[in-house]
């Protein structure tokens, strides 16, 4: 899911169906072709450690081609801080400002309307989420 922002306000929403590594090389090639971006943010976990490791990699080269900020938010504000799955069986919970794995169902993400509501991360590096071993 790719959203692009006029002045914090969505003015288009791009979903694919594929993974990650299909979808996001096509949508970005398409956007880059007719919209000059100016910041890029990502969701930077928890979920799927390979669609947060190819987004932060593509957008991080994109950052750096472009010379534009990249910005960092938690998955969990795309999701109205509800369960992001982790595997089959479990998935990542947000209770009490900790982050835990549990046997629920997951929830769907969105697209904030509005860029501006969004709490930015401290830095934009992919945050994986794992047990102690």
């Amino acid at each position: 899911m790719i959203g692009l922002y006029e002045d914090d306000k969505l003015i288009k929403e791009y979903k694919k169906e594929e993974k990650v590594s299909e979808a996001l090389p096509i949508l970005l090639d398409e956007i880059l072709k007719g919209y000059k971006l100016k910041k890029l943010y990502y969701a930077n976990g928890p979920g799927s450690y390979m669609g947060i490791k190819l987004s932060y990699l593509s957008l991080k080269t994109l950052s750096i081609v472009l010379k534009i900020p990249l910005f960092a938010v938690s998955a969990f504000e795309l999701n109205g801080y509800k369960a992001i799955s982790a595997n089959k069986n479990f998935c990542f919970v947000y209770e009490e400002g900790k982050i835990s794995l549990k046997k629920v169902a997951s929830a769907d993400f969105f697209l904030p309307q509005n860029l501006s509501s969004l709490k930015l991360e401290k830095d934009n590096l992919p945050f994986y989420f794992l047990d102690v071993i």
